[in-house]
């Protein structure tokens, strides 16, 4: 490759990548914590177009296993479902988009592990 044009693209990296990381994210609110057994969870909740996307991510570093899954906004079930861990990491995500309501949204998300009954939950106020 012609040492110009690497010149080029590893400069243009260099002065948009930082610009990126700083606003990506920049409005998300973001929780962890372990569940009941070896388990993860992440919930994080940032504004897209107007409205809330809400992502809930369970990372068991085991695949195949079925948990049951709720979300709920300001007490309302908003998702009901079924999910497989998958990959190599073992883990399941939920991405669903909520209206934003007047004032503070509160999400709370819980899984159950189906085979071992290990539980998860996470909340987080936006």
């Amino acid at each position: 490759m012609n040492k110009r044009i690497v010149f080029v693209l590893v400069t243009a990296f260099v002065f948009l990548m930082p610009a990126g990381i700083a606003s990506a994210g920049q409005n998300d609110v973001i929780r962890e914590g372990s569940c009941a057994d070896a388990s993860d969870w992440k919930l994080n909740v940032s504004p897209e177009d107007g409205r809330l996307e809400v992502e809930f991510e369970v990372d068991q570093n085991v695949s195949s296993d079925r948990w049951r899954v709720r979300i709920r906004h300001d007490g309302d079930l908003v998702f009901g479902g079924i999910r497989t861990t998958r990959g190599p990491s073992g883990s399941f995500e939920v991405r669903i988009v909520e209206n934003d309501a007047a004032g503070p949204d509160a999400f709370r998300a819980r899984a159950r592990n189906l085979s071992t009954d290990e539980v998860c939950v996470g909340r987080v106020t936006f």
